[in-house]
């Protein structure tokens, strides 16, 4: 898992990130959220390296990021997959050349082992007969694909995607959305994902940390988020009333399950302290 610790970020005078603390969870798919400028694009470039904090501590499985040395960063930075918000591929590389490329850049294997692991990202995603296909050649959700497998083909233990849906449709976002999830969860993997996607939220949001002016305002999973009486957050998540409307639907279908109970007495006791 990956550990946030007082955290500061800031830029001349303007404070970014005013001393967030947060859990990324292994094995689940972590959503950072929040509007424009409440600093969670700045969080997740501190927690990969681009940006280095101005205090507090990044943990990557109890190993302090902030404290490393260049070679024990890049160390981590080689276990760490990551999905671009523009997908970021190669124009003159084909599929199979794109996936291929960062094990052409950090694996010892053979050509044909190589070859193999492509082989195996490429079906995974369902792309396996797109490989000599260029970036201009297949869609926009076909491409996010293609960053998906390049992420994983080193086997990383730590995912970061930058908003995954942007300009794809509704459906194939849900198909997006579905995929990462499988494969955090088929392989452990400790994915962290930037978004404003409602869909992804209400979906996927197995660990959620909402980000509010610089600080983290509220942290809890896609169930509890409809039982959460955080004003700033409501505002942001059910913004419309047909999303208000739909937030009271999944209330009353949780209310049926029994488990949810206590687990939503905690939550109203923690938004209460607030």
């Amino acid at each position: 898992m990956i550990e946030l610790k007082d955290i500061t970020k800031g830029f001349g005078d303007k404070e970014i990130l005013k001393g967030v603390s947060a859990t990324m969870e292994s094995g689940k798919v972590n959503l950072i959220i929040g509007a424009s400028g409440s600093g969670k694009t700045v969080m997740m470039k501190c927690i990969v390296g681009l940006m280095k904090v101005d205090s507090g501590s990044i943990l990557y499985d109890n190993q302090d990021f902030t404290a490393m040395d260049h070679r024990a960063k890049k160390e981590i930075r080689q276990q760490i997959g990551m999905l671009f918000q523009g997908s970021a591929l190669f124009d003159s590389m084909t599929v199979e050349q794109n996936v291929m490329f960062p094990l052409e850049m950090f694996s010892k294997d053979s050509l044909k082992e190589r070859k193999k692991r492509v082989d195996e990202c490429l079906e995974r995603v369902q792309l396996k007969d797109a490989a000599k296909k260029f970036p201009a050649e297949i869609s926009g959700g076909m491409k996010k694909r293609v960053g998906i497998a390049r992420a994983i083909v080193l086997n990383p233990k730590y995912l970061f995607c930058d908003e995954p849906n942007s300009g794809l449709d509704p459906q194939t976002s849900l198909l997006i959305d579905q995929l990462i999830k499988e494969l955090t969860q088929e392989y452990n993997i400790t994915t962290v994902i930037n978004t404003h996607d409602m869909n992804t939220v209400m979906e996927s949001g197995d660990h959620i940390v909402y980000m509010y002016q610089g600080q983290k305002q509220w942290e809890g999973s896609n169930k509890e988020i409809v039982f959460s009486k955080d004003q700033q957050l409501n505002d942001f998540i059910f913004a419309s009333e047909f999303l208000r409307d739909a937030k009271e639907m999944r209330q009353l279908d949780m209310f049926k399950d029994s488990k949810w109970k206590d687990q939503l007495e905690e939550q109203l006791k923690r938004d209460g302290k607030k």
